[in-house]
């Protein structure tokens, strides 16, 4: 229950920001064109609010709504969401949207998108001002990877080294390797001290969304004791100190993390001899496990075992460096939005749940800014699709006005906010629909 709450607070707060941000772009943009703007709400309102507020000598009332399912940004004499066709029915006012030039009406629907994609590259930048930018080489991680059983079944073996997709080196683990590596022709790994290629199939990036069984796990890594937390834990209690190397337990070698976690799972409550390295002396000691099969240690990361590799950032050069990692995030999801229109891409998408496991089970600050800035990519890109009810909707039918010289009706507008909102709310119930069939059915 912890865990869900500690996510669910990352959630809320995270689309409480980018909401807020995205309809701040309208709003401002609305009253420096003059445009009247009636209502500016975080979350829905059907009914009721939670609290609302009308400054004195204002035309707008703020306020939080009970349905946290977005926000908006209600301006006089557009439709929108909220349908007010009494309003629209009425001769247009000189502080109406609809009284505006059409460039104007493009810059208020076009600016929650900008503000979006703005908010993303400074928190961006500002990551890597203030944590840098480390990571682990993947020519660096000497015992390789294990893969899921969808790469074994092309060719991958678990302890390859990645190298090359194509003739492009693999820098780093993470979405942009993969994504390199499920789109390339081959793949070039270091296997047992040789070179090894491996051809890709085209339809890689649909096996693995079909599958669900993911990429490659970086944890290959040698069990090597980090610090025992619990002094009355079996490891403590037998005598295991920090830097202990396992190689074997019950006289089965154990290279692995997961070799030696794996024994140790297969011996639960009972005695077990673990044979390390202390010093470059090999050592034995004999414990017994608890229920879990385990012995109360917290073991190296690869980042603790491995040369990692990092790239300080001054103020100024922040930002440069966000722009880059901002702009490669979005060429990158745009990438991927091909595969969404593939049978595999569509059950694959997910709604609050999905967007909700993100986000880590331990509040972290970094994590979190991370998620927060990719999450409004997402936002900026998802809103600026041409779909009726969405900005990029409205966007389209200014175009069609500035092309054609003539505005679409107000009754084609309506029916196609009502088509649009109808899109929104299929998708919406189809992706967490999607959610609820994994968390019960897989």
């Amino acid at each position: 229950m912890e865990t869900f709450l500690i996510k669910a607070l990352q959630l809320i707060l995270s689309l409480s920001i980018l909401v807020i941000v995205h309809e701040f772009g309208h709003f401002i943009f609305a009253r420096i064109f003059k445009v009247r703007v009636e209502k500016f709400y975080l979350f829905f309102d059907p009914w009721f609010s939670l609290f609302k507020y009308k400054p004195k000598n204002s035309d707008t009332e703020y306020g939080v709504g009970w349905l946290p399912l977005g926000g908006y940004c209600k301006i006089s004499g557009m439709i929108d969401e909220s349908m007010d066709k009494e309003a629209m029915a009425q001769p247009p006012k000189p502080y109406e949207f609809r009284s505006k030039p059409a460039g104007q009406r493009l810059m208020i629907m076009v600016a929650g998108v900008v503000f979006n994609f703005l908010l993303a590259l400074f928190i961006y930048s500002m990551i890597l001002f203030t944590w840098d930018d480390t990571y682990l080489p993947l020519k660096n991680m000497k015992m390789g990877m294990n893969y899921s059983e969808t790469f074994q079944n092309v060719g991958f073996q678990d302890g390859d080294i990645l190298l090359r997709a194509d003739n492009e080196e693999l820098e780093r683990f993470g979405s942009d390797s993969f994504r390199k590596v499920v789109e390339a022709k081959t793949v070039t790994v270091l296997r047992d001290g040789r070179e090894t290629v491996i051809s890709i199939p085209e339809d890689m990036m649909q096996r693995c969304m079909r599958d669900g069984k993911g990429f490659a796990d970086p944890l290959r890594i040698p069990m090597v004791v980090r610090e025992l937390p619990d002094k009355n834990a079996p490891a403590a209690l037998a005598g295991m100190q920090p830097k202990d190397s396992v190689v074997a337990i019950n006289g089965v070698a154990t290279p692995t993390f997961y070799d030696a976690s794996g024994l140790l799972s297969e011996n639960k409550g009972e005695e077990v001899t673990v044979d390390f390295y202390r010093n470059g002396q090999l050592e034995s000691l004999t414990m017994r496990t608890d229920s879990a099969g385990k012995i109360g240690v917290a073991v190296m990361l690869p980042t603790d075992l491995y040369q990692t590799v990092t790239r300080k950032y001054g103020f100024f050069e922040s930002f440069p460096a966000g722009i880059k990692l901002g702009i490669n995030t979005l060429k990158g999801y745009v990438n991927d939005m091909k595969y969404v229109f593939t049978k595999e891409g569509a059950s694959s998408l997910g709604g609050f749940g999905t967007i909700g496991g993100l986000f880590p089970s331990v509040w972290d600050w970094r994590i979190f800014w991370e998620r927060t800035a990719f999450l409004s990519i997402i936002l900026a890109f998802m809103n600026i699709l041409p779909i009726p009810a969405l900005d990029g909707g409205h966007v389209m039918f200014l175009i069609y006005e500035v092309v054609a010289r003539r505005k679409p009706s107000d009754k084609f507008l309506e029916y196609a906010q009502m088509a649009g909102m109808f899109i929104l709310f299929a998708l919406l119930i189809y992706a967490n629909g999607n959610d609820i069939f994994r968390f019960f059915f897989k």
